[in-house]
């Protein structure tokens, strides 16, 4: 592990508004701090330093919480340029870096350079309404196209670069970065993507009559996705509340200027051993075994 990293000085705690253990550790982490010589620590919940955070004022943001919180801290962060160091209170966090138990053990090694910062791609996402910029958003897992409370498929026409991929009669189609290929895009049948790799990944949810298997494109490829259904279709980003969109709205995906950056004390083979670790304990696959 390469200890020539900066050394940082000045940090910010955001921690998951609704979790209860959530503030308690956040105090314990900013005394610890504070011990070191830290004596300025910014300490709130995630959605309060939307407000608070500047360019240039913190080198080190932590978030506490699972793998919602880090997406959440990755988007305040990233046009920022603030990495971030995810410690897990939740019950998944693929995401996250530190076990709630190990931060003691694992901030010295911060403190002291001793760790490297992962770069992972960010997707920029627009919807259009013919020529109407109707909303914009950074997207650090995946854009999903999909049907609304109708249980019927969806018809999506989708283009690489403005020619023609597919139509696609489907529940779905997701565009997703390769952080989001071991999410949602992991549980429909897409690939496992390295997450240091640039490309952009388009699966299906349930096609019907349609291509059924997954796309991965360079990162200067520019994705459209326009909704051709007599009923209601929505888009999400990265799990938030869904968009309606109408018959003709196009829904545009192209590669983000801005990266997110992870905090790693691991070796870079870490991702492989993690991903065998949590599918081996997938509580679906233990009910199995018992």
């Amino acid at each position: 592990m390469s200890t020539s990293r900066p050394l940082p000085q000045r940090f910010a705690i955001g921690y998951h508004p609704t979790m209860a253990v959530a503030p308690p550790v956040a105090e314990a982490i900013r005394q610890f701090l504070e011990r070191q010589g830290y004596s300025e620590v910014l300490s709130a919940p995630l959605p309060n330093l939307r407000h608070q955070l500047q360019p240039g004022q913190v080198d080190v943001l932590i978030a506490l919480g699972g793998d919602g919180t880090m997406l959440r801290a990755g988007h305040l962060c990233a046009p920022l340029h603030i990495p971030v160091l995810g410690i897990n209170l939740g019950r998944f966090g693929f995401l996250m870096e530190v076990r709630q138990e190990e931060w003691p053990r694992r901030l010295p090694l911060l403190l002291s350079g001793q760790y490297w910062l992962e770069e992972r791609m960010m997707l920029w996402a627009t919807h259009l309404r013919g020529e109407h910029k109707l909303g914009e958003w950074s997207v650090l897992n995946e854009v999903v196209v999909c049907r609304g409370q109708i249980v019927r498929p969806v018809r999506l026409k989708a283009a690489v670069d403005g020619y023609p991929l597919s139509t696609y009669i489907a529940d779905g189609l997701i565009v997703a970065t390769p952080t989001g290929s071991t999410a949602y895009a992991l549980a429909v049948g897409g690939p496992i993507m390295p997450p240091e790799l640039r490309s952009i990944l388009i699966v299906a949810v349930a096609p019907h009559l349609s291509m059924d298997r997954a796309v991965i494109l360079p990162e200067e490829a520019v994705v459209t996705v326009t909704v051709q259904s007599s009923h209601q279709a929505v888009m999400s980003v990265d799990g938030q509340a869904p968009v309606a969109l109408e018959n003709d709205d196009v829904v545009r995906v192209e590669a983000n200027h801005n990266t997110v950056k992870f905090v790693r004390f691991q070796d870079r083979g870490y991702f492989y051993r993690n991903l065998n670790a949590y599918m081996e304990l997938n509580p679906a696959a233990m009910d199995n075994e018992s």
